[in-house]
C-alpha cells in the first residue's frame, strides 16, 4: 500500500479546505479517500450541532449513496410526515403530505438535521488515514498564490503553502473575498431574513408534522427534530436590508420580536420565549450568491461561498453534496493538471446550479404579505394549492428541477478509505 501511495499523484496534492461544514467536509472526505493530502479549517471552536432540516433527494442523494453514507443518515432520519398550515388559532387549514409529490416535494423522503449530516461526515472523516489536519478555532486571512502553489496565512500567524485552496466557509466567505473580491460583488438580498433555533416542543404539536403559520411580515414555523422533546423553530421575516444586523444578536431578536410579536397567536409567545435563551440561535440575510466563475487561478469555491441560492430554494444541501463530489471527483480524475480539474467541475456543475438555485414560486414576495389582507390571500392561494387536483401544477412550480441532472461516475473515488 505504502508503494502505491508513493506512486500516486494524487498522493503529492496538499490541498487546503476553508470550511468544516457540509460543502467542505464532504469534498475533504472524497479527496482523502483518492489519496490526496488534505488540511481543514474552521473557524468555530468545534463542530456545531443542531441546525434546521436539510434534505437529500435526486443527484444529492445519489451522491450521498455513491460516498457510501446512506447508511449512517438513515440512524439519524427525522420522522417527518409532512407540512400543515395552521392559522393563528392553531388551526390546521391544510396539509401536505411527503407522499404527495414522492418525498420530491417540501418535505422529502430524506430528512436530517444539518448538524446530524455533518457529525455523519465527521465520523467518515475520522475512519480515514494521517493525511488529514483538521484544525478549530483557525480560518484563513491572507492568500498569496503563483502558478503552482499558494500560500496561505492562518489567523494564528501560521504559514503553509498548497498545491489548491478550496473555499466552502459559507455565505460570508472570507476565502471567496480574498481572492475573488468584495461580498457585495456576489451576493443580492433577497428581500428578508431566515432565523431558527432549538426549542422545547410545545404541547399540542402533531407529531411528525412540519407546521407552518403566515402572519404579516412573517411566516412562522416547528419542525420536528431528532429528540421529541424539542423542536425547531423557522422563521422567515420580511424586511428592508440593515447591515447593522450583521453580528448584532440582540438586534436581530428585536427585530423577530417585532415582526412576530404583532401577531401573538398559535405558539408564537412560547417561540420568542425559547428564542432568548436557544443556544444554537442563527440569522442572517436571505441572499443569493452568483459567482461569474468558480475558479481563481489555484483557488475555488463550493457550497454557499459560491453558489447559495438562499434557505428558500431549499437546495442548499443538495449543492453542497453534489458540489463537492463533483470537485472530488474532478481532481481526483487528473491530479496532475489541477487547473484543467478546475475548468471542468465549473462546467459539470453549472447546469446542475443554475436550476437548483431558482426560488421556487418566484421567492419571498410570494410567500408573504407585509398586511393582514395580503397574508389572507395567501393563505387562500396554499388552501387551493394543497388540493389534490392542483398537485401537478404545484410539482411542476416548485418541485422537481434538478431531477433530470446526471451525475458523473468518478472511479477514482471509492466510498470507503483505501
Amino acid at each position: 500500500m505504502g508503494i502505491a501511495v508513493m506512486n500516486n499523484p494524487s498522493s503529492r496534492l496538499n490541498v487546503l479546505v476553508s470550511g468544516g461544514g457540509i460543502a467542505g467536509n464532504a469534498v475533504a472526505l472524497q479527496l482523502l479517500r483518492a489519496g490526496i493530502q488534505v488540511t481543514v479549517v474552521e473557524r468555530s471552536p468545534a463542530p456545531r450541532p443542531g441546525g434546521q432540516a436539510v434534505d437529500l433527494r435526486g443527484p444529492s442523494r445519489e451522491a450521498a449513496e455513491r460516498m457510501g453514507l446512506m447508511p449512517t443518515i438513515a440512524r439519524y432520519q427525522l420522522e417527518e410526515l409532512g407540512i400543515s398550515y395552521v392559522d393563528p388559532n392553531g388551526r390546521t387549514y391544510a396539509n401536505l403530505t411527503m407522499e404527495d409529490f414522492d418525498g420530491k416535494g417540501p418535505v422529502a423522503e430524506i430528512e436530517i438535521t444539518r448538524g446530524d449530516l455533518n457529525q455523519v461526515l465527521l465520523d467518515a472523516l475520522a475512519e480515514t488515514d494521517d493525511r488529514l489536519t483538521y484544525r478549530y478555532g483557525e480560518w484563513v486571512e491572507a492568500l498569496d498564490q503563483d502558478e503552482t502553489s499558494v500560500e496561505a496565512v492562518f489567523a494564528s500567524g501560521h504559514r503553509e503553502r498548497f498545491d489548491l485552496v478550496i473555499g466552502a466557509d459559507g455565505v460570508h466567505s472570507a476565502t471567496r473575498r480574498l481572492a475573488f473580491g468584495p461580498e457585495s460583488d456576489f451576493s443580492t438580498f433577497l428581500g428578508g431574513y431566515a432565523s431558527f433555533f432549538t426549542m422545547p416542543t410545545p404541547a399540542g404539536t402533531r407529531p411528525g408534522w412540519f407546521a407552518l403559520q403566515l402572519i404579516p411580515h412573517a411566516a412562522v414555523g416547528l419542525r420536528p427534530d431528532g429528540d421529541p422533546a424539542t423542536a425547531k423553530a423557522i422563521l422567515t421575516l420580511l424586511a428592508d436590508p440593515d447591515p447593522a444586523l450583521r453580528g448584532d444578536v440582540a438586534a436581530q431578536q428585536r427585530l423577530i420580536a417585532d415582526k412576530v410579536g404583532e401577531n401573538p397567536g398559535w405558539h408564537a409567545p412560547a417561540i420568542l420565549e425559547a428564542m432568548a435563551v436557544a443556544d444554537d440561535f442563527y440569522f442572517d440575510e436571505l441572499a443569493r450568491i452568483d459567482m461569474p466563475t468558480l475558479v481563481a487561478g489555484r483557488v475555488t469555491l463550493a457550497g454557499d461561498a459560491g453558489y447559495c441560492g438562499s434557505p428558500m430554494t431549499g437546495m442548499g444541501t443538495a449543492m453542497a453534496i453534489v458540489g463537492a463530489y463533483v470537485l472530488a471527483g474532478e481532481i481526483a480524475s487528473d491530479p496532475g493538471d489541477i487547473p484543467a480539474a478546475l475548468r471542468r467541475y465549473e462546467d459539470t456543475i453549472t447546469p446542475f446550479l443554475d436550476k437548483a438555485k431558482t426560488l421556487p414560486g418566484g421567492g419571498i414576495g410570494s410567500m408573504l404579505s407585509g398586511n393582514r389582507f395580503g397574508t389572507a390571500v395567501r393563505r387562500t392561494a396554499n388552501r387551493i394549492m394543497m388540493a389534490r387536483v392542483m398537485r401537478p401544477v404545484v410539482a411542476k412550480l416548485f418541485f422537481g428541477t434538478t431531477d433530470d441532472y446526471e451525475l458523473p461516475d468518478y472511479p477514482a473515488l471509492s466510498a470507503a478509505p483505501n
